[in-house]
Parts: structure tokens; sequence; C-alpha cells
């Protein structure tokens, strides 16, 4: 009886196990693969070949400042702070240049031997006075400070329509400089040549009669 059990009970189990696989199908199938992602430039790579866009904006998105346009300084009238104002004749074989932020005037001077630059500014008031501008100038060319004697005792003093200019002449070290300073209308002004030695030296006439030019502009 138990064996007759045991194998009916077997025979269940075996035909419940079979129906079971039978009912469930395995279908088995491919999927596509992911297409990879398009490669795109970063910054970094771009920047490092030089590929940029043509319409692409300067890195940092600034532009080029524009040049400044050059200006004929030559019997140009030119304001002090106090709106006073001078003006002179440059001899024609300066070349005016655009004006820095403190010039008043500015020329430049070649040759085969070089460049000279003619620096016209002036400032308010004594400027700390002749004996600390003339050795500033002096300072410039590597020179020792002197004493206010010795300062004086160089300068050269010339009158020229109602204005009086006090006129030196340094060298040192190969460079030259030819300054005068003329106090105007409340204001100290200041013509400075500087550059090579035998340049500066070449042009002092030139420098002199342009000194007699300069005039109050009325």
């Amino acid at each position: 009886m138990t064996t007759r059990r045991l194998a009916t009970s077997t025979l269940v189990l075996f035909t419940m196990i079979f129906a079971g696989c039978k009912d469930r199908e395995i279908t088995a199938y491919r999927a596509p693969k992911d297409a990879p992602p398009a490669m795109q430039p970063t910054a970094q790579s771009a920047t490092a070949t030089g590929n940029l866009p043509a319409d692409h904006p300067p890195i940092g998105g600034s532009t080029p400042a524009p040049t400044a346009p050059g200006s004929d300084m030559a019997n140009t009238a030119v304001p002090t702070a106090s709106g006073s104002a001078l003006s002179w004749t440059a001899p024609a074989h300066w070349t005016p240049k655009a004006l820095g932020s403190m010039r008043k005037g500015s020329f430049s001077i070649k040759s085969d031997s070089g460049e000279a630059d003619l620096a016209i500014t002036a400032f308010p008031g004594a400027t700390g006075g002749l004996e600390a501008n003339l050795n500033r100038w002096r300072g410039q060319l590597g020179l020792a400070p002197a004493s206010a004697q010795e300062v004086l005792a160089a300068v050269e003093n010339i009158s020229a329509n109602a204005l009086q200019f006090t006129v030196v002449d340094y060298a040192n070290n190969g460079n030259r400089l030819l300054g005068a300073v003329v106090p105007f209308g409340g204001n100290s002004w200041f013509f400075k040549l500087t550059g090579p030695d035998a340049l500066v030296a070449s042009q002092k006439t030139a420098y002199l009669e342009f000194l007699r030019t300069v005039k109050e502009n009325k």
C-alpha cells in the first residue's frame, strides 16, 4: 500500500513538472548596441590646437583696443590744468607722436644713430622746486645729485616771448638730456629731449630755436 502511494505521488509530481516546463517557452533575442556618443571638442582641446570657429569671440570675451591716432602738435595750442595755454612751432624734421596721459606735446627725432624723444609736460605749481626737478633729470641719466649752487651754475637762462626758460644739458653713459623748465600761468612746463648722446647733441641748436617759438596762446 505504501509502495503504491509512493509510486502514484512520484508520477503526479513528474507530470506537473513536465507540464510546467512545456507551458514556459524561452524566447531569445539580440538587442542592438547603443551607438557611441559623438565626440565633441572641449574648450581646452580647441584652444590648444587653435581650431576655433571663425566667428568665435576672443578668449576672455575681450576685443583689441583701437590704436590711438597720431596727433600733429606743431603750431598747436596746449591747455594746462588752469586753462592757460602755450603754443609752439616744431622743426620740420621732428615727427609728431600720439600723446600719452601726461604729455602736452610729443615728438620723435630719428637718425642712423638711433631715436630721440621730446616730451612736453605741465604740472601745477613749482612741483618741488627747480633744484629738485633738475636733480630728478640728473638721476634719470645716472648722475649724482648736485647741490643748489652746482645746479644753478650749470643752467642757461633764455628769455623769449615774455617767458623765462631755465635750460640744462646733461650727458652720461652715452645718453644726453636737454631740458627746459618754464613757469607759466601758475604751472611748471617741462620740455625734455632725451636720447643717444650724439643725436641729442646734434639737435641742440634746433632745440634752442624751438624753445624761442614757445609763446602764450591768446
